[in-house]
């Protein structure tokens, strides 16, 4: 496996366990069946977005591989926790 798709399934799956805590702690669900298909929506979406920005920054080659899993990790985190503190 590539070092890049390394890194990008990684970090989506890092963002996913670092955001799914509030969510699951939270959110009262009284369907286990939609609170399922939140958490399986969400991973889907953070695991596309990882790739999305990480191979963008690899396109542009400003920085290197690990500081570009740094800055998507960071950016994922803080706009899903921005977009939870928004629904609340």
């Amino acid at each position: 496996m590539r070092e890049i798709t390394k890194a990008q399934l990684t970090i989506g799956l890092l963002a996913f366990f670092a955001t799914m805590w509030d969510i699951i702690l939270s959110q009262s669900y009284s369907n286990m069946l939609y609170m399922f298909g939140i958490v399986v929506l969400q991973l889907v979406l953070l695991l596309i977005l990882s790739y999305v920005i990480i191979a963008l920054l690899e396109w542009v080659k400003v920085f290197d591989l690990k500081t570009n899993a740094i800055l998507t990790l960071f950016v994922l985190v803080t706009l899903k926790l921005l977009t939870i503190l928004k629904i609340s």
